[in-house]
């Protein structure tokens, strides 16, 4: 299922308010006019000359007066013209490219949905249009076609990504840890040494799943474990429905849909637990964000303020749990409010850049290299893929 989010819109433009000179009537002509109105007997013919002059005078004050004023409303005139021209300046200078973002259905995207909804209502500094594919290859092929601008993908796939474009992407920042947890009813079951002899079922055959899961085996020394492959994580739900015993590996939120669906079934171990405990200088990665580096040559501004966005959403899906969850049902990533609740803290959203986020993703990366070369397309990428993200 995919959903598109476009909102376009423009950079705020400055307000421009202006206040035109009046000048007052001259009290003088209020005077002359008084002499004038008032005739006597005991005014002679000099006071009326006299009060002519100040009338006279008060004319050429009130004309000298109007004259000012009109300097100044032609100076306020050119003041309002170069405001215009400053304006249009500011405007042009914070107009924005649209980027165009893929991410995946599931934790990759909860992190963006804070930005993703502050797109749909202009309210975000960005101007993106989003899509959301439920399987990798088709984001891998949209960003290699060069339909996407920047992609949230499994952190393999962006290797995967670097080889099949020959350096074409590069790194803007890690976007979820691990999510792959051990379920079971089997109290025996607490770590992976004791999975030792039993059969675990799975998805993932051909993807990180499976790597991660092999790689753990055989740091552990488990030699005698069955690993079942099954299509959909909602086929392993279904499993563990009706058999609680049964040892499954899951991703979140497959977790928390299990486990709160049957209180027989518990989570046993987390994979990053155990990943950490044996692998010093990596870390357990789920997902990263690429952008394309033809993309990034010619907007390296929108790109910056794709990487601020981000981070501000994903703070804000942790900080407001209640509100971002209703984001992740509204946009279809998990069904249920109830669900994405639970499960959401369990997913390790996180948006990590600069150097820390280079050494978790290298190290990672040559964890599965060494494990199966092909995981990662071939080769681990060189340091031209971390250039953006240590800017």
């Amino acid at each position: 299922m995919k959903k598109k989010f476009i909102t376009l819109f423009g950079a705020s433009l400055c307000c421009m308010t202006f206040a035109t000179a009046c000048g007052e009537k001259s009290t003088t002509e209020e005077d002359a006019d008084t002499l004038k109105s008032t005739k006597t007997e005991a005014v002679t013919e000099e006071e009326n000359a006299e009060a002519d002059e100040s009338a006279s005078n008060a004319q050429n004050d009130e004309n000298t007066n109007d004259s000012e004023d009109l300097t100044e409303e032609a100076e306020a005139s050119e003041n309002i013209s170069e405001d215009a021209d400053n304006a249009t300046d500011i405007e042009e200078d914070e107009s924005y490219e649209v980027v165009r973002v893929g991410s995946l259905k599931g934790p990759t995207t909860m992190g963006l949905v804070n930005l993703m909804k502050e797109s749909e209502e202009g309210s975000c500094s960005g101007n993106y249009e989003f899509t959301m594919e439920t399987q990798p290859d088709a984001i891998l092929a949209k960003v290699v076609s060069g339909d996407l601008d920047i992609a949230l993908v499994p952190a393999n796939v962006a290797s995967v990504l670097y080889n099949k474009t020959e350096g074409g992407v590069s790194l803007v920042d890690i976007n979820t840890l691990g999510v792959l947890y051990c379920v079971t009813g089997d109290d025996t079951v607490k770590g992976m040494e004791d999975l030792a002899g039993k059969t675990v079922i799975t998805t993932g055959q051909g993807a990180s799943p499976e790597y991660v899961l092999n790689y753990l085996l055989e740091q552990y020394g488990v030699t005698d474990c069955n690993v079942e492959f099954k299509s959909e994580a909602t086929e392993i739900a279904a499993i563990l429905a009706e058999d609680p015993t049964k040892i499954a590996v899951l991703p979140q939120p497959f977790v928390t849909a299990a486990t709160m669906k049957n209180s027989e079934i518990k989570i046993a171990f987390s994979l990053t637990g155990e990943w950490d405990k044996i692998s010093e200088g990596s870390q357990l990665l789920t997902g990263v964000t690429v952008v394309r580096n033809d993309f990034l040559d010619e907007h390296e501004k929108e790109v910056t303020t794709f990487l601020e966005e981000h981070k501000r959403s994903t703070e804000l899906t942790k900080s407001a749990l209640s509100e971002s969850a209703e984001l992740v049902a509204e946009y279809g990533i998990i069904e249920k409010k109830e669900i994405a609740e639970v499960a959401m803290p369990e997913c390790n959203i996180v948006c990590i850049s600069g150097q820390e986020a280079k050494d978790a993703l290298s190290g990672y990366l040559d964890v599965l290299f060494n494990a199966d070369p092909k995981a990662v397309g071939g080769s681990v990428p060189s340091d031209d893929f971390y250039a953006f993200t240590l800017k």
